[in-house]
């Protein structure tokens, strides 16, 4: 196992958590999942994908610590969709937590996940910390309902500084579903707004303990250096969009497979990001030539 899970009741004071340890946190995002027997197009079925992904997620050695799903995990909101997706999540063997998307309804997630322990049952916002684990993980809800853009009104702001002001030298991360900063494509320019994101990134800028921001919304992975810290939007389970950075490209699916990432907290590094497609790529031996080449 590269990490440990730590819990709460362990210790008396959460900065006494052990220093220096590893974890590895897995990031799914935009699973769009639907009803069953219904799917978003006849090219994918999302649902199938899903399943795919979370057998994926539990065959993995070392096992992650904590999986992070970064928003639109059903693609209506309709019925039957977060009914489907609990059936999908259910044989999930490691901890997840899950971000609120533009696709998703806070009633929904809160019915969905009520006997979960750690779903907010009460408030306008599904904003909560994480705090079992090596790496704090607050989990900021950027929907705005009925708009696919987000937001950050002044509320939600607020609840962030408090929170990034009670732990100031532990390594945390934020989540959030729509990117904050620019993802280098032009054909999500309108997809990426974020109304106060240059509020957050004042508060990141202020505190360097901010390891990374991680965020869903556009299905294609970018990364980047964002006031000081490491920006990411993880790839899309359900379908990624194509690669064009031409000034005025048409959106496009492509059939690239689903992903997720991985990222590796090393003490002293920060994190570390790796791809992992979701299907049957076996690892095999170079031969003879390739490996005197």
């Amino acid at each position: 196992m590269l990490a440990r899970r730590f819990k709460i009741g362990d210790v008396d004071d959460l900065h006494a958590l052990p220093k220096g340890c590893p974890m590895l946190i897995a990031q799914m995002s935009d699973l769009h999942v639907t009803a069953p027997g219904t799917a978003p197009t006849t090219d994918y079925d999302t649902n199938a994908r899903l399943a795919a992904a979370v057998a994926h997620l539990n065959a993995l050695d070392p096992r992650p610590d904590l999986v992070l799903i970064t928003g639109d995990l059903i693609n209506g909101p309709k019925p039957g969709e977060y009914e489907a997706l609990a059936a999908l999540l259910e044989p999930l063997s490691i901890p997840y937590r899950v971000v609120t998307g533009n696709h998703d309804d806070r009633d929904g997630l809160r019915r969905t996940f009520a006997s979960s322990g750690w779903m907010p049952m009460e408030g306008e916002f599904i904003q909560y910390a994480v705090e079992d684990f090596p790496v704090r993980v607050l989990v900021l809800d950027s929907a705005v309902p009925g708009s696919p853009v987000g937001a950050l009104c002044a509320r939600r702001i607020a609840w962030t500084a408090e929170r990034l002001a009670e732990q100031p030298e532990r390594p945390t991360i934020i989540a959030l579903h729509h990117p904050p900063f620019d993802t280098g494509l032009a054909f999500l320019d309108t997809l990426r707004c974020l109304e106060g994101a240059e509020e957050l990134g004042r508060l990141v800028r202020a505190c360097p303990n901010v390891l990374a921001v991680l965020c869903g919304h556009t299905h294609r992975q970018t990364a980047l250096n964002w006031n000081g810290a490491y920006g990411f939007v993880g790839p899309s389970v359900a379908y990624q969009v194509a690669l064009d950075l031409t000034p005025e490209p048409p959106y496009r699916w492509t059939e690239e497979p689903s992903a997720l990432a991985l990222h590796q907290y090393r003490p002293g590094v920060g994190l570390i990001t790796h791809l992992s497609p979701i299907g049957d790529y076996p690892a095999r031996e170079f031969s003879r030539r390739a490996r005197n080449s």
